[in-house]
């Protein structure tokens, strides 16, 4: 275990908003996680740390910042069809994705590139073209910050939704401690590869094989998001809202161009990008924040902003949006 205290978190989240925690504490061995939440000693205040990859800072955390830096990917269970894996929470996600191309094991391919680590993975219900978390995992092993035991959670128990999940509720957050996830995949190809523009990509190769689909994923998926490491930004800062059938043919008939998905109950999902985008807010900028040029669902940094500049320019556009649309757009961001 390392504890540093009244430590920069800069380097922990992909905005680089430069805030400090009162204590930050990495722990290799979840076992720690015990003597951590002693009851004589437990922190008042505390926040999981994964990537840092959906993170907004806007102030100093006056309490202990925990990551984990736990590793391993082992076989959990097999059969002639289907394996489990365990994989440990501080692994990177995409490593992961990456080991299961390399072992010919499908199922995970469409959330390459996806930035984070394993076990943040399951709180948000991480998900792209077509494939959401709650389709590989099988359970997820937690510590319980209130009763210091480990559990484990079924699919089921983990009430998974669209970019939501049990840890969300307002009763749970702080209480669960992902160390592991187990995921099962299958030994035979399943691809879906009708979402987005995944399709036109997966043509341009020789073959639709786990590299390949792998490949494409990656290269629509850099065609349209900024590398954090150049241009800091958290991905998609919003979440893709859900309107009703009725209020979606309402919109169209002004807006025939709105891009829709159906869902179930009567409903349809609608683009968030799309939306900023026809409020024309693509590379809009406000101080040293902006709209990303190629993706208007990413906001940027040019590496001054603060958390504040960001969230004024958050703050921005889901006012343009509502005052368009009448539609709330719900940041998928954690703001802090």
């Amino acid at each position: 275990m390392k504890t540093k205290q009244n430590s920069s978190l800069k380097s922990y989240n992909t905005f680089a908003i430069e805030a400090k925690a009162m204590q930050f504490i990495e722990i290799e061995d979840v076992s720690e996680l015990v003597s951590i939440f002693d009851y004589e000693q437990r922190p008042e205040k505390f926040f999981l740390i994964g990537g840092g990859s959906n993170l907004l800072f806007t102030k100093d955390f006056d309490g202990s910042v925990i990551k984990l830096n736990n590793k391993g990917i082992d076989l959990f269970f097999e059969t002639d069809e289907h394996v489990i894996l365990r994989v440990q929470a501080g692994e990177i996600w995409d490593d992961f994705v990456n080991y299961c191309v390399e072992n010919n094991l499908y199922g995970v391919e469409n959330l390459s590139l996806i930035p984070g680590t394993v076990g943040a993975a399951p709180v948000q219900n991480i998900g792209a073209y077509g494939v959401e978390l709650k389709d590989i995992l099988y359970s997820c092993t937690v510590f319980d910050t209130e009763t210091s035991n480990f559990q484990t959670f079924t699919n089921e128990e983990c009430e998974f939704g669209y970019r939501w999940s049990m840890f969300k509720k307002s009763e749970n957050l702080g209480r669960y401690i992902i160390t592991s996830v187990q995921f099962i995949l299958s030994k035979q190809a399943d691809f879906k590869l009708d979402y987005g523009n995944l399709q036109d990509e997966i043509s341009k190769f020789e073959e639709v094989s786990l590299k390949s689909v792998r490949q494409a994923v990656i290269q629509v998926r850099q065609s349209k998001l900024p590398d954090p490491t150049e241009l800091p930004n958290a991905g998609s800062f919003f979440k893709n809202p859900t309107i009703s059938t009725a209020k979606f043919q309402e919109l169209k008939a002004s807006t025939p161009n709105l891009i829709g998905y159906p869902q179930q109950a009567d409903t349809m999902k609608l683009a968030a990008g799309q939306l900023i985008d026809l409020c024309g807010l693509k590379s809009y900028k406000l101080g040293n924040a902006a709209v990303h040029d190629r993706q208007a669902l990413v906001l940027i940094s040019n590496g001054l902003a603060t958390g504040q500049d960001i969230l004024n320019l958050a703050k921005h556009v889901q006012a343009r949006v509502f005052e368009k649309f009448c539609i709330n757009l719900e940041p998928e961001v954690n703001i802090l």
